[in-house]
């Protein structure tokens, strides 16, 4: 009895001093707490959300957590959902509920294993807050000191509020209102009895009981929350019932497909705007949407098979309202719109037109088209044949190469490459002569940028993708403000400039890219067909589209005038729709060898893709000589001269290494005597019956009739 007594009297003492080492410990955690305020305002992570120039969220990057809401915004619905199925006696334990935990030691010592835990949602908060979710005793003591803690500190209604707004619901989200907003599209504050049971049976296992990740289980979830409620008498069994979760209509996800090829973008340029920080951001780009989604589905459906395509559209301020870097960007994250660099063939030409104009060239200029050598590199145009004396507009609009290296040579190819310079091209650029036929690398954004240059009257772009930064509590953090103006060449070098752009649209190689508006561009393809380029503007948007493929493999039937001016155009006839038409300062002008109507025109056999310049702007030789070859190369590589053709222009397809084709012409009666098979003679009255055109005389008669 002596023994008993003297155990007894040790357990007791134990006893009181583990009770006194428990009250010391509370003290030291309850005064090293943070209070309140610092609380609700210590997220784990920084939060970075970025929206369209409309507010909608693009994407939101690590943790989300919504707004704050305090006790009297939370819904009762949700307060009572959570209560009941995380921790029923919540307002009558200390922090930590001895009932609960002999209930999970029980449950434990049945089914061999834990299924269900002993914590209250204090110490859910304490784990969440302050420690990890390691499993082992150490940090179950720790997570009990800090609960006992965090009652002795706050109310039960702090202690909520402060759980609500800081458990993580799954997919990034931390908080009811994060989680609201994810499932549900609203606030947490106008949450209904169905969605609080969704969102509270979500703490169990996030990923498991997800809506986004399976809508059966959270739904079946829901259910149990539900009941659990019922069980408690916060509802009626009548409003479990009605409060059905399959009826929930849950917030479609946002597709981070195309987007992200200009969130990756944007993004990395903060760090040049603000300063480091790691508070939330919410960060409001340029990106229009329906634009976007435009641009998204013109390069899906325009983009040959087996090709990769990219397309960049800006304002005349530099503001980038569409970026696809290619086709799938959960397959190649890869960004062909910045990132890579490719030959713009043709499309160069508007470097030497410009460097040309400025020196004091014009467009009704004559120039003539003929076999051209220098220093040994001898270009020729697409078709192998040279037109004599024309204007230099014509030889813009049908992109004849012969015409870009004499002026590329008449100016300077250094003159050339400043021009370049000079409109945004931050690649290296060579100063061959056939640097002249686009054989320096580029990227589309800086070449879209160089367009958008000439519809802003020859005045500096800037691309942009931020308009501002808002910290927490609404701070203004960095607001966009238009660069100082930089005259990059005089108005009426750019307004002559895109009167030579607006002729390649409408008579040229890029006729493709028409809208039903006035249209300034320029097509370009490189060797082999390796790469396709569109880039041209219309009512104060400027839009760029390169194909090709990420190997730069040669690509059979790609021209610039193709699939990427269609591109160009179906794109730009959503995007341009609700804007109103703009006049060029100067009107279009044909040119000379395109003076009848566009449906009237008719032009010669395509020559099926044959590559005729090679990477240096040399010329490749067809083989074959038996159909129509010109003739063989010489021991040193060059084709043979080549005589002008007698044949109207307007009866041949438009040059370039890269245009438009359409149907041949009828077959030519060949006579000496200018008469043909039929005894015609091939004069203005054939010519008008071929076109299927009324003669003076007709008219006459058809006017006289009437």
């Amino acid at each position: 009895m002596k023994a008993l007594l003297t155990m007894l009297k040790i357990g007791i003492g134990v006893l009181v001093l583990a009770l006194i080492a428990l009250v010391i410990a509370v003290g030291v955690a309850m005064s090293s707490l943070p209070d309140f305020d610092s609380l609700k305002s210590s997220p784990n992570g920084q939060m970075i959300r970025v929206h369209a120039v409309d507010g909608t969220v693009l994407v939101s990057l690590g943790p989300s957590y919504g707004q704050w809401l305090h006790g009297n915004q939370i819904p009762q619905v949700m307060k009572d959902a959570m209560v009941s199925v995380e921790d029923r006696r919540f307002y009558e334990h200390p922090g930590v509920d001895p009932i609960g935990i002999l209930r999970s030691l029980g449950v434990r010592a049945k089914a061999g294993h834990w299924t269900q835990g002993g914590s209250t949602i204090t110490q859910q908060l304490a784990r969440n807050v302050f420690l990890n979710n390691n499993k082992n005793f150490g940090r179950k003591f720790r997570e009990a000191i800090l609960a006992l803690a965090l009652e002795r500190k706050f109310s039960k209604d702090q202690i909520l509020e402060l759980y609500l707004n800081k458990v993580y619901f799954g997919g990034g989200s931390y908080g009811i209102d994060a989680a609201s907003r994810k499932f549900f599209g609203h606030g947490a504050d106008r949450l209904s009895l169905p969605e609080a049971a969704i969102i509270a049976g979500l703490v169990k296992a996030p990923s498991s009981y997800s809506p986004t990740a399976d809508v059966a289980a959270a739904e079946g979830r829901a259910t149990v929350v539900l009941q659990t409620m019922v069980e408690t008498g916060k509802i009626s069994q009548a409003e479990a019932q009605a409060a059905n979760p399959t009826e929930v209509k849950l917030a479609p996800e946002p597709k981070s497909n195309s987007v992200r090829y200009f969130t990756d973008w944007a993004l990395p340029q903060l760090s040049t705007l603000i300063d480091d920080t790691t508070d939330p951001l919410d960060v409001w780009t340029t990106l229009d949407l329906g634009m976007q989604r435009q641009a998204d589905r013109v390069i899906q459906q325009d983009t040959p098979n087996g090709l990769q395509g990219a397309l960049v559209s800006m304002e005349r301020d530099g503001a980038v309202r569409a970026m696809v870097g290619g086709k799938d960007y959960i397959t190649s994250n890869y960004n062909r719109a910045v990132t890579a660099q490719r030959q713009p063939g043709s499309a160069w030409k508007l470097f030497v037109y410009l460097a040309a104009i400025e020196a004091g060239h014009k467009p009704d200029e004559s120039i003539v088209d003929e076999p051209v050598n220098i220093d040994g590199w001898s270009p020729r145009n697409d078709e192998r044949t040279y037109s004599g004396t024309i204007n230099i507009r014509t030889a813009f609009a049908f992109s004849l190469n012969t015409v870009a290296a004499k002026l590329g040579q008449l100016v300077g190819f250094d003159t050339v490459a400043d021009m370049a310079r000079r409109f945004g091209i931050t690649t290296p650029i060579n100063t061959h002569p056939s640097m002249v036929l686009g054989t320096s690398d580029v990227h589309l954004l800086d070449m879209t940028r160089a367009f958008a240059e000439i519809d802003d009257k020859g005045v500096m772009v800037a691309p942009y993708a931020i308009t501002k930064v808002v910290g927490p509590d609404n701070k203004l953090l960095y607001e966009h403000a238009p660069p100082e103006n930089r005259v990059l060449v005089a108005p009426w070098v750019a307004a002559e400039m895109t009167d030579l752009l607006q002729t390649a649209v409408n008579t040229g190689t890029a006729r493709a890219a028409q809208i039903g508006r006035p249209v300034a561009g320029k097509t370009g393809t490189t060797t082999s067909n390796k790469d396709g380029w569109f880039l041209g503007f219309s009512s104060g948007l400027t839009t760029g589209v390169w194909m090709g493929r990420d190997d730069a493999k040669p690509n059979p039937g790609l021209y610039g005038g193709r699939a990427p001016a269609r591109a160009f155009a179906d794109y730009m006839k959503v995007a341009v729709a609700a804007r109103p038409v703009e006049q060029f300062d100067t009107a279009v002008t044909l040119p000379q060898w395109q003076i009848e109507p566009d449906d009237e025109a008719y032009y010669g056999q395509p020559d099926q893709g044959v590559p005729t310049v090679d990477a240096d702007g040399n010329p490749v030789q067809p083989s074959g000589g038996a159909d129509g070859d010109p003739g063989q190369a010489d021991d040193s590589g060059a084709a043979p001269p080549m005589a002008p053709s007698p044949v109207p222009r307007r009866q041949r397809a438009p040059s370039d290494d890269d245009d438009w084709r359409g149907p041949p012409p009828p077959p030519v009666p060949q006579a000496s005597d200018q008469q043909g098979a039929q005894g015609q003679r091939l004069d203005q009255h054939w010519l008008d019956g071929v076109l299927g055109r009324k003669n003076a005389a007709q008219k006459s008669a058809t006017t006289s009739g009437n």
